[in-house]
């Protein structure tokens, strides 16, 4: 009776060991360079039926991947600089959440159609934070690439795209400069205000 309940023993901790393996293989790290490459494959296929799902069906195919690859918290942080630690815990929620809305209604608007685009990851680098750059090339046919580098840096345990850095000219030290004197001149609210009336702008062109 003893060997017959050891031998069953023996059989689930085998198999729990075996369960156990394959969680751990199903949760290995996605390196940066997937992450921005599985990012740019989504982004294509939005474009290649961009005109059929309208500006409304783009957003609503975006968001999922915009939300999972970008750190939008940090993004929105970084945006108003300084002026975040005067920001209220419902300030910082209500920009954290005008801002995803905004950084999806920008690819939704800018990337609404297809006429042979592709992207090519072509490099990566570290950086002396920590962070990496992935260097990537958006070919598009008949004129000349745009260089897109995206500055990654770790959320946990999850590399995600904290700035878009086009032929040199960084998406976030433009927004920076816009939004943190807006904040500073006109007040939180101002702030609100102007990105809401950008998001409705992507939504009408």
């Amino acid at each position: 009776m003893y060997l017959k309940y050891k031998h069953f023993f023996i059989f689930i901790l085998l198999l729990l060991g075996s369960f156990v393996s394959q969680a751990e293989d199903s949760e290995q790290e996605v390196s940066a360079r997937e992450v921005v490459a599985n990012f740019q494959s989504q982004l294509l296929d939005t474009m290649k039926n961009g005109k059929k799902l309208g500006f409304n069906g783009r957003y609503m195919k975006l968001t999922e991947p915009v939300v999972k690859s970008h750190d939008l918290t940090k993004i929105a942080r970084i945006v108003v600089g300084r002026e975040w630690k005067k920001l209220t815990d419902e300030q910082k929620q209500k920009l954290v959440d005008v801002f995803s809305r905004l950084s999806i209604a920008s690819y939704a608007h800018n990337f609404k159609d297809y006429s042979g685009e592709q992207f090519e990851v072509v490099s990566e680098e570290e950086t002396a934070r920590g962070g990496i750059i992935v260097h990537t090339l958006l070919k598009i046919p008949g004129e000349k690439d745009v260089k897109l580098d995206y500055q990654m840096k770790k959320k946990g345990n999850e590399w995600r795209i904290i700035n878009i850095i086009a032929n040199g000219v960084s998406d976030l030290a433009l927004k920076r400069s816009e939004y943190t004197s807006i904040l500073k001149r006109e007040g939180f609210d101002a702030l609100l205000e102007k990105i809401s009336g950008k998001i409705k702008l992507y939504s009408e062109n």
